[in-house]
């Protein structure tokens, strides 16, 4: 498959904050027109303007939607079907995180979580993909996570989610070659994005255990999302079916294949001895 070519028109969730707004300017920079959807108008905005003024020639259109409102999400994919026929890229990239044991978290807000994680790219990837198949070298990026590759304690619903969005996106790497679709898989470590700002604590957390969780979140969030976007951008360019992003990604996904069926006991002892280092 021959390297992607961004003159077309990019379609990009969660790109109010973190990995979204920051792959904006670079797909507009390379000659992208854009499309950005998020929730938050204020901030989408301010995404939109920057990129507008860095590069004027480029066409950036704005969508406010709640990705967890399957009414709103339909509205905007039928929107953007109808006004960008030229889309040959969508980006998956929105996500929210929850916090707490499966039996600590309530059936609606692991329904929250799967809605906007994974449901909502499936229902907008099954929008737009007549589109992107009227393209010939179109390509599809799903951002999994680290916890699509591990399931540690604590992360039952966000990693059902992105294991979710893992199969579903290999599965469609091998159903899409045939039509010249290039499909990549991200898997970002510890991003620094507002995932951890924004994160909800399942209701069955107390409220200390809720702020000592949200503490611990954001400490591993190092990796700028700058270079995360950059190293996205890049595996797009060539096609690449698979990416990890950062050590914090690496590493865990290394542990898993050496041990499968053991690698949450390292995770806890790790886990111990980092809270001792701090304690110290």
């Amino acid at each position: 498959m021959r390297p992607f070519d961004f003159t077309g028109t990019a379609v990009v969730t969660g790109a109010a904050s973190g990995i979204g707004a920051a792959l904006a300017p670079l797909l507009a920079a390379r000659g992208t027109d854009l499309v950005l959807l998020d929730r938050d108008a204020e901030r989408l905005d301010g995404v939109a303007a920057s990129v507008r003024s860095a590069s004027p020639g480029r066409s950036v259109d704005t969508v406010l939607a709640d990705l967890a409102d399957a009414g709103q999400l339909r509205e905007a994919a039928d929107r953007i079907v109808v006004d960008h026929p030229g889309t040959t890229l969508l980006v998956n990239n929105a996500g929210v995180a929850l916090g707490g044991r499966f039996d600590q978290v309530t059936l609606e807000e692991f329904e929250w979580v799967m809605d906007v994680n994974f449901r909502a790219a499936v229902r907008l990837t099954h929008a737009v993909l007549p589109v992107l198949k009227a393209h010939p070298g179109a390509h599809l990026v799903n951002v999994s996570s680290l916890f699509g590759l591990m399931a540690p304690a604590g992360q039952a619903a966000y990693s059902s989610s992105k294991f979710a969005i893992r199969g579903f996106t290999e599965a469609l790497r091998h159903e899409l070659a045939e039509d010249g679709i290039g499909v990549t898989s991200v898997h970002p470590g510890g991003i620094a994005t507002r995932i951890a700002e924004t994160a909800r604590v399942a209701s069955g957390v107390d409220a200390a255990g809720a702020e000592q969780g949200k503490r611990e979140f954001a400490r591993l969030l190092r990796y700028p999302a700058d270079r995360a976007a950059q190293r996205i951008v890049a595996a797009v360019e060539r096609r690449r079916p698979r990416l990890l992003i950062g050590a914090s990604a690496v590493v865990p996904d290394v542990l898993v294949r050496l041990a499968p069926g053991s690698y949450g006991t390292v995770l806890a002892a790790a886990t111990r001895l980092a809270g001792l280092r701090r304690g110290a």
